[in-house]
């Protein structure tokens, strides 16, 4: 193993508590990726990447881990990326498979995770101030659909995911793992006011598209051709609030068969992102 920056410290007590922000991951009480914790106690809300490849992400990133805890072979395959400058003096915990999973609560196959506290959050004017295709989210609250519509964003080009009212945390392990490490690097922000809040894309020249099967939709392929557009998907099941639909410049829906009439909320977004794609408008 070539030299890397980081300590590798050897940790043989699963009880020891310089790997106390790793620990009790499945745990609603004390789970360290949750900023509040039941009986209105304030938790860590620490940002907490799997595997090595979502580790590699969070490195590339804005969330700068302060710790690392894995098995040997996985401190050898993050070789590369913990040669970092930044990463100077950050611990690598380096622990067998075993004490790893009485640290965590479970055996983490994938073998390492690396730790970050969050950064300030973002500023939807100066998030959108920069993008040309952006995704806005309402009332989803499942996780694995958060996280695959920021892979789903990354893979096609979506410059930024925003958050409407009664949205899961992005930030949530489930949503980084799923997203492949993307919820840590394609940028996104929440309103402060919603609905009104959406004035801000009107005010940077955005089309705002609300994506619904309803009546009064267009063809989702006669959407996406303005410079800018900014899709707006709701929840399973309800979809978007009327509010927000009014508020949409305007409804389009995919073209189905066989008497479906929708589709899964993150399928359905990446649908939108590839047709945004395809239109060669996405960089204009």
């Amino acid at each position: 193993m070539a030299s890397t920056c980081v300590d590798v410290i050897d940790i043989d007590d699963p009880s020891d508590p310089r790997v106390d922000d790793f620990r009790d991951l499945n745990s609603v009480d004390r789970r360290p990726d949750l900023p509040a914790l039941p009986g209105g106690r304030v938790g860590k809300g620490l940002v907490i990447a799997e595997g090595v490849l979502v580790a590699q992400r969070m490195i590339a990133s804005r969330f700068a881990p302060h710790a690392f805890l894995g098995v040997g072979k996985r401190l050898t395959e993050l070789d590369d990326a913990l040669e970092k400058p930044t990463l100077r003096g950050v611990p690598f915990y380096r622990a067998s498979a075993d004490v790893m999973a009485d640290v965590v609560g479970f055996h983490l196959n994938r073998g390492v995770l690396a730790v970050a506290r969050r950064p300030p959050v973002l500023d939807v004017a100066d998030v959108v101030g920069r993008a040309h295709t952006v995704a806005i989210l309402e009332g989803v609250n499942d996780h694995e659909n958060i996280g695959s519509i920021f892979r789903n964003a990354a893979g096609l080009g979506v410059d930024a995911v925003l958050f409407g009212a009664g949205c899961a945390d992005p930030l949530y392990r489930r949503c980084v793992r799923v997203s492949m490490g993307h919820a840590l690097l394609v940028p996104f922000a929440r309103f402060d006011d919603w609905p009104r809040g959406l004035s801000v894309l009107n005010d940077h020249g955005f089309r705002t598209v609300a994506l619904t099967p309803g009546p009064g939709s267009v063809p989702l392929r006669e959407a996406v051709d303005a410079d800018k557009v900014a899709f707006l998907v709701g929840a399973e099941g309800p979809g978007l609030s009327e509010t927000v639909m009014r508020a949409s410049d305007l409804r389009a829906h995919i073209p189905m068969s066989r008497g479906t009439d929708s589709l899964n909320v993150a399928t359905a977004a990446a649908i939108a992102f590839y047709e945004r794609a395809r239109s060669g408008t996405m960089d204009a």
